[in-house]
């Protein structure tokens, strides 16, 4: 039975993937990103399409249903290596701290931009494929509409307190995928995390940005000034949740581990 590597061995994986992604080209970056950006969206259009099956037969049931086959799509994420926001905070931040005489701010910063920028511009490009008529099936966009509203009607103190969860959430993926050795465990890590995060539901800032996007589409009652604010409130909490908490603690306890 494979032994589970030590925080040390885990933080070496991940000053390895962190090098490898903070040395992607500029055109390797905005392709991966974009990538990752519509492959979200099938996650969040497959929830919608279980939503409108299951609702009106089993009622809040359809919330799990809906939890469960949105994991698929943070499974293709990782499985395709799409560079997603927030799921890209440990390894990067792991390779700037082993980078003797240099914090890397500017490839973190590149890194980071680019790949916010991309995600949303890919998953609202796809979003307005799939909001073309006759592409879901009837109820969908009225689910997709719901979730919209729900989510955008949470308020400040409680988006940024969800956002804080999601950003820890989705960080601790990226820890826990260098801390597994087969293909069949990465795919589990991921499942798992992609259901917790919709289930909440848990704001991550593309995820959730990308969702009420959806929804307007679909008729949802939310301005883009809210969308504005949804952005500012869940980059914060993501931030904290994701740096702060997750990226923080675990390198520390890699480098207290090698003391």
């Amino acid at each position: 039975m494979p032994v589970a590597p030590s925080p040390s061995e885990i933080f070496d994986r991940a000053v390895e993937e962190g090098e490898r992604r903070l040395d992607q080209s500029m055109l390797e970056l905005v392709a991966t990103s974009f990538i990752a950006g519509f492959t979200i969206v099938f996650g969040i259009a497959a929830l919608g399409i279980v939503h409108a099956l299951v609702k009106p037969e089993f009622g809040d049931v359809a919330t799990i249903a809906g939890a469960l086959i949105f994991g698929v799509g943070v499974v293709f994420l990782v499985i395709g290596r799409a560079e997603l926001f927030n799921e890209n905070f440990f390894d990067p931040v792991a390779k700037a701290v082993d980078q003797s005489g240099s914090w890397m701010v500017f490839p973190l910063f590149r890194l980071w931009v680019v790949t916010f920028v991309v995600n949303l511009i890919g998953g609202i490009l796809f979003a307005l494929v799939f909001a073309v008529d006759g592409v879901l099936p009837t109820g969908a966009g009225a689910a997709l509409s719901t979730v919209a509203e729900e989510l955008a009607g949470r308020g400040v103190i409680a988006g940024f307190a969800s956002a804080i969860v999601g950003g820890a959430l989705v960080t601790l993926l990226s820890f826990l995928l260098e801390g597994v050795n087969s293909v069949r465990s990465r795919i589990t890590m991921a499942y798992i995390v992609g259901v917790l995060l919709a289930l909440g539901p848990f704001d991550h800032v593309i995820v959730t940005t990308l969702h009420v996007v959806f929804g307007i589409l679909f008729g949802a009652d939310v301005g883009y000034g809210l969308v504005a604010e949804i952005l500012v409130v869940t980059t914060a909490g993501n931030l904290v949740g994701g740096l702060g908490l997750v990226t923080v603690t675990h390198i520390a306890q890699a480098v207290g581990a090698e003391e």
